[in-house]
């Protein structure tokens, strides 16, 4: 029996590693166990190599390949292993198309500067509503400022599909990595859906940045300067975040605060509520977003569900964005992420930046995987440039370039990252 073991291992591992280059889009019953198989196979690439190799060589040692099957399964192993270095190799590619879609920054990548220990502060309340007490989480150097020094400051938003999720399991590596490097960063969380009905959510995190000036003096922070970041749906509330500086609609109680962002950086963000292109299945709206999110019908108030839409809020006024979307993403479709870049890079004054990652799903820098540790780098360039600018007394529309670098789609020398700006074309970076 143990060729047809191995046979079996084989072909469950190469199942897996094919579910990776096409996940299932559609299927409800295949949807969400697609998505987090192609995740782990993709962001754990390396893994499934090491641990395959093991299997390979106990199967071998059991005598599988005394007969066919076993030399059939060795077979399909080799060509899995070319599947997963593939994978491998579209991970590692992730620092070029980061310089790319960069280029438009003008600069080297900047110094990383001393890398300090970080002091992580958990629970500090700082919005009291409806019978509860919303907290954060602070990510700082350990050592104080010094004197006169004021440290830029970044606001982190989990995902969870408006429903789920904690302060605890997201936007970690990205925190740590700022911290070490002299930032300062609140990872927020906010009431959920169903027991929250938007804006609620977007309400409770503008709290958080009135919260954060206010209390600018205790985290030795500048409170002129404030970034902010998130994921799936901390990516749409980071965007909404981002276009809704001082609307009195979502300011109650902090009517006179100051709740602009300096810069955004949101990953894999849902930025259509509407499903106006058809990208999301007709599920995301009848069966979630109306009765769990919502709490209303797309088609009796459509402008409800459009000002819930970052797509629809973009302005000229809009801080510098650096978007980050993974092609193969499942959760949230690609399409609209580069619908909203398109869209901010023509109408925006301040510059856009668009990172397409080739071959990523959603949710992969939960990770610290080979592609993660380069996006951090990137987005820490990002932040670092436009910090400088902005302490330079640069003007956001200034810091925007005058050209555009983009790879023709379905040319040769095409990549999977774009600059956006006024000529981009983002409809499709080649793959």
């Amino acid at each position: 029996m143990v060729p047809w073991i191995f046979l079996v291992v084989s072909t469950l591992g190469a199942i897996f590693t094919l579910n990776a280059f096409h996940p299932v889009r559609r299927n409800r019953v295949f949807f969400l166990p697609s998505f987090f198989a192609s995740w782990l196979t993709i962001e754990l690439g390396w893994v499934h190599i090491v641990w395959e190799a093991v299997a390979v060589v106990i199967f071998v040692r059991l005598g599988a390949l005394e007969e066919w099957p076993g030399w059939l399964a060795l077979g399909v192993t080799g060509v899995n292993w070319v599947g997963l270095g593939i994978i491998v190799a579209k991970s590692r590619a992730t620092a070029q198309l980061a310089a790319t879609a960069l280029a438009g920054l003008g600069e080297e990548d900047p110094a990383p500067g001393h890398h300090h220990k970080i002091r992580r502060t958990r629970n500090v309340p700082y919005r009291r509503v409806g019978g509860r007490t919303i907290k954060l989480d602070v990510f700082e150097p350990a050592a104080p400022p010094g004197p006169g020094e004021r440290r830029p400051a970044i606001l982190q938003i989990h995902g969870g599909a408006w429903v789920i999720g904690d302060k605890r399991e997201q936007g970690l590596p990205l925190l740590k990595f700022l911290a070490a490097r002299g930032w300062v960063g609140f990872n927020a969380n906010y009431r959920l859906s169903p027991g929250a009905t938007w804006p609620d959510h977007l309400v409770d995190l503008k709290h958080a940045v009135a919260w954060i000036r206010e209390h600018a003096d205790d985290y030795g922070v500048d409170p002129h300067f404030l970034a902010v970041t998130g994921g799936s749906a901390g990516g749409h509330l980071a965007a909404m975040l981002a276009l809704t500086a001082g609307d009195p609609e979502y300011q109650e109680g902090i009517e006179d605060a100051d709740t602009s962002i300096q810069a955004a950086v949101p990953f894999y963000g849902v930025y259509d509520f509407t499903n106006r292109n058809g990208t999301m299945p007709p599920e995301f709206v009848s069966w979630f977003l109306e009765p769990m999110v919502m709490k209303r019908f797309l088609a009796d108030e459509p402008e409800a569900f459009a000002k819930a839409s970052p797509l629809d809020r973009v302005h000229p006024g809009a801080p510098p964005f650096f978007i980050i979307h993974g092609d193969n993403d499942t959760l949230a479709p690609v399409e609209d992420a580069r619908a909203f870049a398109k869209l901010l890079g023509e109408v925006s004054e301040a510059p856009t930046f668009y990172l397409e990652l080739h071959g990523a799903q959603h949710a992969f820098d939960v990770f610290g995987s080979i592609r993660t540790r380069r996006v951090l780098r990137a987005v820490y360039r990002f932040l670092t440039v436009i910090h400088d600018r902005y302490r330079a007394g640069v003007p956001p529309a200034r810091m925007r370039p005058a050209e555009a670098e983009v790879a023709a789609p379905g040319s040769d020398t095409a990549v999977d990252a774009v600059r956006v700006d006024e000529a981009a074309d983002v409809e499709r970076a080649a793959s």
